[in-house]
């Protein structure tokens, strides 16, 4: 049940919610911050190991997947952790976890644990390979995931290695995502069962859905397995990125006939150019369009742009972006204590989003968090004696 929490400084579509993430790296953070930033309560589960919280490198303020949330610091290991972490699923609407198959079961909080002490909890697992199968317990890591579900192959130029392409397909998109639609799908399911229910979502599942057209494509005979000789795989001419005048890159993506007709007019490119969709002539008509567009600098090319359609866009470095028109007249990057980042996504008419906390310190809210998800003083102070649980003070 979604509870009305008059203690959310926000009014996220998710407000009311609450959710237990038992603290990784990666895609249950990415998971765990699109819940935070729609408005749900997350409580992140840090270690707390040794004598302190956290590695004299650590610089948990720049953990930007950790934003919209507080931190609970509870040690797993010690005979109360996972009574601890039961305390709160009492309560819970959601739990995440992105351990290998089989070990959240060793620590006491697996989904039947948690289950005998909410029936209704949706508990969502985040692997690599899925809770079973033959490669199950291998460890990995986004590049592995993406290179086995086939999406690897499909990314590079010509003549190149497959590229790969950040943590964006198997850590965020087909990873933390993916969970995140699937336990707010297991939600919405309880309201008529009642029940909760495991949600088991796979990076190498999610990796392979993304690339569901080309599948299809290269089935049909569409799509040629090449690298780099496709329409949006950097084959085209027209759709990719070149070296302005001053080192900049424009990026360019006119494919349909009537946006290209604007481009080759935007470049000034020869009348007698080859049909724009001659495969066996884009490896020329690429060296045409590299020389004409390293004629002038990158605000020239947007200038001469204006009035046209050659959809072309200038490539922002990650510095860039935030100051750019379009995001700051939409206020699509916010700045939290000093830290710029995107701002949450979509944007809902009624219930806005908002980033509610900047990243917390590993246990920077354990008492708070114990007392307001109504644990008994008596229990929680004698947590924090045992060292099943602990507190950080909180950095400014």
């Amino acid at each position: 049940m979604v509870r009305d929490d008059s203690k959310r400084s926000f009014t996220g579509p998710l407000s009311g919610l609450k959710v237990i993430e038992i603290g990784s790296i990666g895609p249950g953070p990415f998971c765990a911050m699109l819940l935070a930033d729609l408005g749900a309560d997350v409580i992140r589960v840090d270690r707390a190991t040794g004598s302190g919280l956290v590695g004299p490198n650590a610089d948990f303020r720049t953990e930007l997947l950790h934003r919209g949330r507080r931190s609970l610091a509870v040690d797993l290991k010690h005979p109360d952790g996972a009574a601890v972490v039961l305390s709160l699923v009492a309560d819970a609407d959601i739990l995440i976890e992105g351990f290998r198959p089989g070990v959240a079961e060793r620590l006491g909080i697996g989904p039947d644990d948690c289950a005998a002490r909410n029936p209704g909890l949706i508990y969502g697992r985040m692997t690599g390979f899925g809770q079973d199968g033959p490669l199950a317990q291998h460890v990995g890591h986004d590049i592995n995931y993406v290179a086995l579900s086939g999406a690897l192959s499909l990314i590079g130029r010509h003549g190149q290695p497959p590229t790969p392409p950040l943590s964006l397909i198997g850590d965020f998109g087909g990873g933390g995502m993916l969970l995140a639609m699937g336990v707010l799908s297991a939600l919405f399911e309880r309201q008529r069962s009642g029940l909760g229910q495991v949600v088991d979502a796979s990076m190498v599942e999610g990796s392979a859905l993304l690339a569901t057209p080309f599948f299809g494509f290269t089935q049909t005979g569409t799509w040629n397995p090449e690298r780099g000789t496709n329409i949006v795989d950097s084959g085209a001419p027209y759709y990719d990125a070149y070296e302005t005048a001053d080192g900049k890159w424009l990026a360019v993506g006119a494919m349909e006939p009537h946006f290209y007709a604007d481009l080759v007019a935007l470049l000034e490119l020869p009348d007698d150019l080859p049909d724009q969709n001659d495969r066996s002539q884009w490896p020329q008509m690429k060296k045409v369009f590299a020389d004409a567009v390293r004629g002038r600098t990158l605000t020239e090319w947007l200038e001469a742009g204006e009035g046209l359609t050659p959809c072309i866009s200038p490539v922002l470095e990650v510095d860039e972006a935030p100051s750019h028109p379009h995001h700051v007249a939409r206020k699509a990057f916010v700045d939290v204590d000093g830290l710029v980042q995107p701002a949450p996504a979509p944007r809902f008419s009624r219930t806005a989003a908002a980033v509610d906390r900047r990243p917390p310190m590993p246990g920077e809210h354990t008492t708070e968090i114990l007392t307001d998800w109504g644990i008994d003083p008596g229990r929680a102070a004698e947590w924090l004696r045992s060292g099943a649980v602990r507190e950080a003070a909180a950095e400014t």
